[in-house]
């Protein structure tokens, strides 16, 4: 809602550049979308490390009583 407003605020002080912010946002998003995907990809490797470095610990201390 808050980026909706400002954008507002940009079309009633600058029109075309804010006209200019529509056209431009779904290109720099379908050009962001890669790396998104890769950081999405390197956390879940990161995660699955810290899983398998922790299993050991895990199971040695096994269940609660």
């Amino acid at each position: 809602m808050a980026g909706f407003l400002l954008w507002v605020l940009l079309l009633v002080f600058c029109w075309p550049l804010a006209l200019l912010a529509l056209v431009l946002y779904p290109i720099v998003w379908l050009l962001m979308l890669p790396f998104r995907l890769v950081g999405i990809t390197v956390n879940a490797v990161f995660s699955f490390l810290g899983a398998m470095l922790m299993l050991p610990a895990r199971v040695l201390r096994g269940r609660p009583v």
